[in-house]
């Protein structure tokens, strides 16, 4: 039955039209409708398709403002005019004709959705989320793993967009769609988890997992449980000679991490430590490049990583805190003829001081009669691996992030192949990868958005505000979410990819509703996230009383 007809009073062309909506029948934004219409002089038929972008009503016969009350007194007659208009997203054959006035409108159902909006087209497809009306919505797999194009950019007001909540279905839905194929074993993701310990339940079903929520997964072809195969990692406590993770709601099945300071020297990762301050950034980054291959320089024998580096004044140096000692006592032993004024190694000694501080914990000696091995963040054990930083100050994230990062990027490299692949979902994007100025880890993230695609990294990156991370890094996404935004972030450049209807509506949009684009869809689409069926907190989980504390 149609909705509607090709309206006559408004022009139509081969890109829009105009419906007016049938007495009875209704339109609504982000319906996708479809019309079909004669080719002139041949015996051909061009079918349309197309979503509603703006809807309004209008009292036809009145003049003035006053003229609506008479109309709904009964005393001035009037015709109710309901129109939609229509942005058409898909011509077959392609055929550029306007559709013609009075031709009858549908509402596209089932698989004219799909022809609508491409789906029929992608080889591989993911689902992400459903339509108003309950249609299941895709992604191109092609345009995700690096095929076409890759990385995924999510933006939004903290704690009312759900980004999170999105990034987890996500990788939810890669590992369970069946899209992975016999990729899915050697097929990893790692997020790193930087609100509260909602992430260390993944694996854990929700207990707040309802039979209409179930039935939204059957409509995506999903499985019905939760993550199955996860690692969780938190820092050690600090000032505890027996290492346990940070943790409070769950500790069981949760594996600390840190570095040893050979690590650190070996694997240059101390410049990770350093952000962004009042001093001169030359003369900072040349003073930490100086140190970091002094520290190197240390680390080269065939010593195993958990023994301790012996500087060159012959002090043992097992952590931090015995690196600044030296630091402090021999500084020419480090810096000696390389030019680091005395104002710059001030400054290095704060910042060092400053990580000990807040990170100190993260670079410490093997306890005795332990494995390295242990306590070693390793993301290709499970599919998924969290690893927690909310404890962490911004600095010693900054460190784990960097960290992580260069030895994903560095094993990719040497193997050269884009299989496997590693997702890797980063929060607060615009942190790390800051549009105006300095952090230590912006160039490997922008390594990994622009070469990360050839090696199989692909990046998932979280962010208030996409207009402070750095353009190269949101440029090269080739998926763009945006959920609720502020309403002068809306207005930047960084989203022309809404309409002007779209950009309006995201400023409103509830939890859960998101606006996705990709390259093979020419509009931008609604959807909406189903309830997560995994725990998203302690008190969702259905676990055993005695693996988490009763805190809360």
């Amino acid at each position: 039955m149609s909705v509607g007809l090709v309206l006559g009073t408004r022009e139509s062309s081969p890109l829009e039209f105009w419906v007016g909506v049938e007495e009875g029948e209704y339109l609504q934004l982000d319906d996708l409708v479809t019309v079909q219409t004669e080719v002139p002089g041949k015996n051909e038929t061009v079918t349309f398709y197309g979503v509603v972008d703006f809807v309004a009503k209008k009292f036809e016969g009145t003049q003035f403002d006053s003229d609506t009350a008479l109309a709904v007194g009964g005393v001035l007659p009037v015709t109710l005019s309901h129109a939609a208009h229509v942005v058409v997203t898909r011509i077959e054959p392609e055929r550029y004709i306007p559709p013609h006035p009075g031709n009858k409108v549908y509402r596209c159902t089932g698989d004219q959705v799909s022809h609508g909006l491409y789906f029929d087209r992608m080889e591989k497809k993911i689902p992400v989320g459903l339509s108003k009306t309950g249609d299941p919505i895709y992604l191109n797999w092609e345009f995700l793993n690096g095929e076409k194009g890759a990385h995924v950019s999510i933006s939004g007001i903290s704690g009312i967009a759900t980004k999170t909540t999105f990034a987890t279905f996500l990788l939810y839905s890669l590992f369970h769609s069946g899209v992975l194929g016999n990729e899915a074993p050697n097929t990893h993701a790692i997020i790193f988890n930087v609100k509260g310990e909602d992430l260390l339940f993944l694996d854990r079903k929700n207990k707040k997992f309802s039979e209409e929520e179930k039935k939204k997964y059957e409509r995506l072809n999903l499985s019905l449980s939760p993550f199955e195969s996860v690692s969780f990692h938190a820092p050690a406590k600090p000032h505890e000679s027996l290492l346990i993770p940070a943790t409070t709601t769950r500790t069981q099945d949760v594996k600390p991490f840190f570095w040893t300071l050979r690590q650190v020297a070996r694997e240059r990762l101390l410049g990770y430590f350093f952000e962004e301050g009042g001093e001169d950034l030359g003369m900072m980054e040349h003073a930490i490049s100086v140190l970091m291959e002094k520290l190197f320089q240390l680390a080269q024998d065939d010593k195993p990583d958990d023994t301790p580096l012996v500087s060159q004044s012959g002090s043992m140096m097992n952590s931090l805190d015995d690196l600044l000692n030296d630091l402090r006592d021999h500084p020419d032993d480090w810096y000696g003829s390389t030019q680091v004024a005395s104002q710059t190694q001030r400054a290095i000694f704060r910042r060092l001081s400053q990580a000990l501080q807040h990170g100190g914990s993260l670079v410490r000696p093997l306890p005795p009669a332990s494995k390295l091995s242990d306590y070693q963040i390793s993301w290709k054990e499970k599919q998924l691996t969290v690893i927690d930083l909310h404890t962490l100050q911004s600095g010693a994230k900054m460190f784990v992030v960097g960290s992580v990062l260069k030895k994903v990027f560095e094993e990719k490299e040497k193997t050269g192949t884009a299989l496997p692949r590693v997702f890797i979902v980063v929060d607060e994007l615009n942190k790390y990868a800051p549009r105006d100025g300095w952090s230590p880890i912006k160039n490997k993230l922008l390594d990994i958005a622009e070469r990360g695609r050839s090696l199989g990294i692909i990046l998932i990156g979280a962010q208030q505000t996409a207009s402070e991370v750095e353009r190269r890094i949101f440029g090269n996404a080739a998926i763009k979410v945006a959920g609720r935004l502020d309403a002068s972030e809306a207005e930047h450049s960084e989203y022309d990819f809404l309409t002007t209807t779209f950009r309006k509506r995201a400023i409103m949009l509830n939890p859960g509703t998101m606006i996705i684009t990709q390259p093979d869809v020419p509009t931008p689409v609604l959807i909406q996230t189903p309830f997560p069926l995994w725990a998203t907190r302690p008190q969702e989980a259905e676990v055993p009383e005695d693996l988490f504390e009763k805190i809360f």
